[in-house]
């Protein structure tokens, strides 16, 4: 219970005072009963955040929660869009008061706190996007961005996170994430957590990368060495 209770509170801590204040990636670290170190990487972007919790010496994935946010003066109101530890908040509105001073995010109340890791920069792709495309034989195949199934990946300037899941089901069906960089058309990928192989922590994969029309064009090999070829464009 202790557990579940501060990866929820972590997600709420990743808003901040405004917008301006709160974009871009916060870590939080602590230890448990049993001396298990984990990690803690809010990531945010204008209007949605995810959080994931994962051992910062294994890489073994723990949870991830996340979804849309509001500001209204100091208080922070969360619609949840995945929460791999309680399915049923899927779909429910939290508010909370949260205070940011000295580069540390916290939950009015808790000891808790996050440190800053950017402020939504040196990376080009900061942002919350949705897949919707993928390119097959030559062939675009566009994906509805506004169905329940959705596969979202939120990037700060130097963090990111994809996350698989279903806002109608309440079904959560993958993640994985850790820091990249965008160089010279270059975007790597190198992998901190992944929920479904944990062999895949400590890789990197390199894939080219272009915006084309507001849209980020994918291009490289999968954790599988699977070609692929997609398409991702920003939320609304």
């Amino acid at each position: 219970m202790k557990k579940i209770v501060f990866i929820w509170m972590v997600s709420i801590l990743s808003f901040g005072l405004n917008a301006q204040s709160i974009i871009g990636a916060w870590e939080g670290n602590y230890k448990t009963e049993t001396g298990e170190n984990l990690k803690s990487v809010v990531i945010f972007t204008d209007g949605y955040q995810a959080t994931a919790v994962y051992n910062a010496d294994t890489g073994t994935f723990i949870s991830t929660t996340g979804g849309t946010w509001e500001l209204d003066g100091d208080t922070m109101t969360e619609k949840v869009e995945f929460d791999t530890n309680n399915p049923e908040r899927v779909g429910t509105e939290k508010s909370f008061k949260i205070v940011v001073t000295n580069f540390e995010l916290e939950i009015v109340g808790s000891d808790n706190k996050l440190k800053k890791i950017d402020n939504g920069t040196p990376g080009k792709l900061q942002g919350a996007w949705l897949m919707s495309g993928r390119v097959r034989n030559g062939e675009t195949q566009s994906r509805d961005v506004n169905r329940p199934r959705k596969t979202m990946k939120t990037l700060s300037g130097t963090r990111f996170q994809w996350i698989a899941y279903n806002t109608e089901t309440k079904q959560f069906m993958g993640t994985g994430g850790g820091t990249y960089t965008t160089i010279d058309g270059k975007y790597t990928e190198n992998i901190e957590f992944f929920s479904r192989d944990d062999t895949r922590v400590g890789a990197s994969l390199k894939f080219d990368f272009s915006l084309v029309d507001g849209h980020w064009v994918h291009q490289g090999f999968s954790s599988k060495g699977d070609p692929l070829h997609e398409i991702w464009s920003l939320r609304n």
